[in-house]
This record gives structure tokens, C-alpha cells and sequence, in this order.
């Protein structure tokens, strides 16, 4: 058995309408009372935090609530967060939201109390010291961003950054699926085929792969590809909103110790030239992907078939194809745009995307197959 480490959240906690207790929860979680909730101004104007707050406040809490998160955030709304936080002596903090709400929660939580600049925290392990308490809720099911200690942002015009450290774990996480019924289809296809990937890449990865991270992964890979086309068609449906988010969380902690690859690689200068969301950048990505590794992970491949599928004893070759052409049809089904010309991409742009790419390394090094600026090209030709 492989020397490994695992790491994951303080606690979770799964309940449908867990938020409009939350006061309840957080009084029995915690001592600190001054409060800031992390959230976008689209989630705050659909009223959706105020259940959440009118139990806090009933429960005496005082609330703050920074409402300018934005999809892909760059460094100046995690300065102003964190200026708003500091201005309410915030000593507890809440992302409520998106995998980008989540990802500024954590930094926020960090620079509270720190006294170190943003600039010296960006790479793997630079945080020194403490940070405030820190509970993250999803409201969509796709990031796994409350179970990971990742933050993403972004730097330049098309660049992004991002901060690992074992500060970034929150100390809570509450999985309230009521809150992802209102997720439309397309949203709710992006973010599931997201936390999909997130499970194959974890259990493909070519470095940190273990038992407990597969595991995880298979569980998650197996609650996604059984509720994602349901979800997608009937947003109403619980069984199938709470074994989405689960799912999600588990693919989280499983990218969280055995990191994601390739797929996500190709996905991010998608994101940052066309400002695609980073779901549906993962979903156009996915095919080719799992097709260019094939030569490498078909093994892998074929395991994943028996559990998403069921046991087989056909060879490897037949059950990890099985696989790829299973995932391709999820994907059809779900109603998630099929290829890059479908969100306007153009094709003269994408020598600029491959080359992009190759700055990826943190994630190209975790690909079972070894990936050049011309396989990238190919590879964004294919699903062009």
C-alpha cells in the first residue's frame, strides 16, 4: 500500500433545510458572534440568505454580508471582502454560494487575522499561522470547493492563481440540497458533469492516487452518473438534489488528495478567454480527454465502468470503452453544450488556447498520459 496522507473538512453535516436553522447549528458550533456571510448579489437579491439570516439573528448573531463575489473573482474582491470583514470585527465567516463565494470564504478567513499579503500566500503551503472559523454551503452541485483547501483567482486579464494550504479546510460544512432546487437545467448539468470530473481525474491521477481518495471517488462517480439526468429534468426531485451534493462534496475531498489533471487544464483557458463558466468549460473538455488517455488508463477506466455500470467480465479494452462512450451519452443527456463552436469559440483562438494550457503544470503533472502544446492543440480540435 502506497505512504499517503488525507485530508478533509473539520465535520459535515447533511440535512434538507439545514439553513433555515443555521442560527441553531452555529450557536451549537460556535462561540464567536460576529459574523460575515461570503455570497454573490444574485443568490442575496432572490432572498435566498434569508432564512439563514433570520435564524442567525435569532439566535444572536450579527451579521455582515459581502454580496460581490463574481464568477472566476479577481484579487480586488477578495481585498474588498476581507476590508468589509475587518470593518465589522468579523471573527466567523460563512461562504454561501458557488465554488467561487466558497473559494473567497476561505482567503477571507485567512487574511482577518493575518499578516502576511495576498502576494506571499499564492503556491502550496505559504500560510503561516491561523485563521478564523470558516463554514461553507453549496448551493450548487459541482465545485466540491466547500470540501477542498484550494482558492482560485484571477490575476490578469485571461491568468489565474491559486493558494493551497491546510488552512483552506473549513471547519464546518452543511449540505443543504433545498438550496440547488432553483438551479435550472443547464446550470445544474455544468456543475454535475464538473463534480464527475472532478471524481475520474482524482481516481486517474498520476501522483497522489490512494485508497481512501478512490474510494471516495466511486461513491461520488457512482451517485452523480445515477441522479445527474434527473436532476437535470426534474429540479424538484430531493432524492435526486441531495445524492447530487453529496456526490459533489465526495469528489471534492477526493480532487482534494489525489489532484484533478488534464481535463481541467484544457478547461481553464476556456474559462479565462471566453469567461465560460467552469463547469461547462470541464463537460466540453471530458470526452477528448478521457479518450486521449485511454492508452494509460483503461484499467482504471474499466473499474469505474463496473461501478457506475455493474460488474462485468469482459476485458478491460471493452468495459473501459464502455466507459468513455457511457460518460458521452450522460453528457448528451444532461443537455450540456457539446462543443466549443456551440459556446462561440472560435477555431482561430485555439493555438492561443493550447499554448495557455501548457502553463498548467500543476495539473498536467497529475495526467496519467503526458500532454504537449500539439496534443492540447488536437485535443481542443477534437471537441471544437
Amino acid at each position: 500500500m502506497p505512504t499517503f496522507s488525507f485530508h478533509a473538512p473539520g465535520a459535515m453535516h447533511l440535512e434538507w433545510g439545514g439553513t433555515r436553522r443555521l442560527g441553531e447549528l452555529m450557536s451549537q458550533w460556535f462561540e464567536q458572534r460576529n459574523l460575515l456571510i461570503v455570497t454573490d448579489k444574485f443568490l442575496h437579491e432572490a432572498g435566498l440568505l434569508e432564512p439563514a439570516k433570520d435564524s442567525l439573528k435569532a439566535a444572536g448573531f450579527h451579521i455582515s454580508v459581502f454580496d460581490d463575489v463574481v464568477a472566476d473573482p479577481p484579487e480586488s474582491v477578495l481585498m474588498s471582502c476581507v476590508e468589509q470583514g475587518q470593518q465589522a470585527k468579523a471573527d466567523l465567516v460563512i461562504g454561501l454560494g458557488g465554488g467561487s463565494s466558497m473559494d473567497i470564504a476561505k482567503l477571507v478567513a485567512v487574511m482577518l487575522v493575518a499578516q502576511q499579503p495576498l502576494s506571499e500566500l499564492y503556491g502550496i503551503d505559504k500560510i503561516k499561522g491561523h485563521r478564523v472559523p470558516l463554514v461553507q454551503i453549496p448551493t450548487t452541485a459541482g465545485t466540491g470547493s466547500e470540501a477542498t483547501n484550494i482558492t482560485i483567482l484571477t490575476t490578469g486579464e485571461t491568468t489565474k492563481m491559486g493558494v493551497v494550504a491546510q488552512q483552506l479546510y473549513a471547519d464546518r460544512v452543511l449540505l443543504d440540497a433545498e438550496l440547488t432546487v432553483g438551479l435550472p437545467p443547464l446550470p445544474t448539468a455544468a456543475t454535475g458533469i464538473d463534480a464527475m470530473v472532478h471524481a475520474i481525474e482524482a481516481y486517474t491521477s498520476a501522483l497522489k492516487k490512494n485508497p481512501l481518495s478512490d474510494a471516495f471517488a466511486r461513491e461520488a462517480l457512482k451517485l452523480l452518473t445515477q441522479h445527474l439526468v434527473t436532476a437535470c429534468t426534474d429540479g424538484q426531485n430531493r432524492e435526486a438534489r441531495e445524492a447530487m451534493l453529496l456526490g459533489a462534496n465526495l469528489a471534492g475531498q477526493a480532487f482534494a488528495n489525489s489532484p484533478v489533471a488534464a481535463v481541467h487544464a484544457l478547461a481553464y483557458p476556456l474559462g479565462g478567454h471566453y469567461h465560460l463558466p467552469h463547469g461547462l468549460t470541464n463537460a466540453l473538455m471530458l470526452g477528448p480527454v478521457l479518450r486521449y488517455n485511454m492508452a494509460k488508463a483503461a484499467p482504471l477506466y474499466a473499474e469505474l465502468a463496473d461501478v457506475v455500470l455493474g460488474a462485468s467480465d469482459d476485458s478491460v479494452e471493452v468495459r473501459s470503452q464502455r466507459f468513455v462512450d457511457y460518460m458521452q451519452d450522460l453528457m448528451n443527456r444532461s443537455g450540456a453544450p457539446q462543443r466549443l463552436r456551440d459556446v462561440k469559440v472560435t477555431e482561430d483562438s485555439l493555438p492561443t488556447l493550447a499554448k495557455d494550457a501548457m502553463l498548467q503544470t500543476r495539473l498536467l503533472m497529475n495526467n496519467p498520459v503526458e500532454v504537449t502544446e500539439a496534443d492540447a492543440l488536437a485535443l481542443y480540435q477534437e471537441a471544437f
